[in-house]
């Protein structure tokens, strides 16, 4: 009998249709989806225009080499160039977040000559070779070394930590400016300045990893730009494609310039479903106001949660996040929590130890946000009253 290696733990549900932020089991069941496939369908499931997008192109061509031109790698282009920052003038399409670290990562270490890579505590960048040298938890790395380079692992959100660890040794510094597996802490504005500040000092390459931060999930259009800095290589997925698997390294100028024939590729990377989808997603993006919309809602969400946190002391450290990229620290582990939630129609995932993490689709209303916060509400309430029947306060205020 074939088996599947299960890399992920079973959720025990058969699901069989999605639309927007909703999903529906084989009972006929409805789930508010604030998983979305680990941040994917933040344009929620289905959109209409990535799904125009693709239909159209089946009709044309699925697989073509980007070695050739085409009207939707012509047209996919131009739709990117009013998103990216401008001083990005190069980009590479691939098929995953971790491809995307991966060419990242060869470009820093092809265009310096150097060995040595910076990361952070917790952070996530993949788990292929490369990406996973920079991806900071043992349990993800643990039997897989020696890795391809060498990697410091630095505090995060340190600006200090960065200013004396980067030097003339460095290929690159990658960043996420909001942690996702990690926890979802979020980058305070001087610790990204203080990476560009010591690359650009060092001549080493300032990488960020928007896979799951970017394209308007946090409120804004990229997260780091709410730092004012000009990273040298920029990294996206997740959402670009409205589902379907495509990526993105953008890179400035002179990087780009550098990355000649030959020195990387991608067999099904820009392939013409993909440049489609990536068509689809960013129409979406500029026509539906996708990035406002997650403010607001992001807004509203972030004040239930914070509702719910202080009403159990007991239970919940605090909040995190920003945006639509929000969690719940909890004083245990949320396994338990996250299975409730989804036994009360509400599909959520896990971020580092702690915390219940939300990554819901931007359109996302005052309604669904209105049970996220009465079922984790009670959800809280009932594991603190079991608590207390075990004897004593729930758990230490620490």
């Amino acid at each position: 009998m074939l088996k599947l290696m299960r890399f992920y733990a079973p959720r025990g549900l058969r699901i069989v249709r999605g639309e927007n932020q909703y999903l529906w089991d084989d009972r006929g069941r409805r789930y508010l989806d604030c998983h979305t496939g680990h941040g994917v369908a933040f344009l929620g499931h289905r959109n209409p225009r990535v799904i125009e997008e693709v239909k159209k192109q089946l009709e044309r061509i699925t697989t073509l080499s980007p070695t050739f031109d085409t009207d939707v790698k012509e047209e996919a282009t131009k739709l990117l160039e009013r998103i990216l920052p401008s001083h990005l003038t190069y980009f590479y399409l691939l098929n995953s977040g971790s491809e995307a670290v991966e060419l990242a990562l060869k470009i820093a270490r092809r265009t310096t000559g150097r060995r040595r890579f910076i990361s952070f505590i917790n952070a996530f960048h993949g788990r292929t070779m490369g990406a996973l040298s920079v991806t900071w938890s043992p349990r993800y790395r643990d039997g897989y070394e020696p890795f391809p380079w060498e990697v410091e692992f630095l505090p995060y959100d340190d600006a200090e930590a960065v200013e004396r660890s980067i030097d003339e040794e460095v290929a690159g510094v990658i960043v996420e400016p909001v942690q996702g597996e990690g926890g979802l802490a979020v980058a305070s504005r001087d610790f990204l300045k203080a990476i560009k500040g010591r690359c650009d000092e060092a001549g080493a390459v300032m990488i960020v990893d928007e896979v799951q931060s970017g394209f308007g999930r946090t409120g804004i259009l990229w997260a780091h730009q709410r730092a004012g800095v000009k990273p040298d290589i920029l990294v996206a997925g997740k959402s670009l494609g409205g589902g379907f698997p495509v990526s993105l390294v953008a890179v400035r100028e002179d990087l780009g310039e550098r990355m000649g024939a030959g020195s990387h590729g991608s067999t099904h990377g820009g392939n013409p479903l993909a440049l489609a989808a990536v068509k689809g997603g960013v129409r979406a993006l500029l026509e539906e106001g996708v990035v406002d919309r997650a403010r607001v809602s992001g807004e509203e969400l972030g004040r239930a949660l914070e509702r719910i946190a202080g009403e159990n002391p007991e239970l919940a450290r605090g909040t995190r996040g920003m945006g639509l990229m929000r969690g719940i620290e909890l004083r245990t582990n949320p396994a338990p929590v996250i299975r409730r939630l989804q036994e009360e129609g509400v599909l959520a995932l896990k971020a580092g130890l702690t915390v219940v993490r939300l990554l819901p689709p931007y359109m996302i209303g005052s309604e669904d946000i209105g049970l996220i916060e009465e079922k984790l509400s009670g959800i809280l309430q009932v594991l603190k009253e079991s608590l207390l029947r075990r004897g004593g306060t729930p758990l230490r205020r620490g």
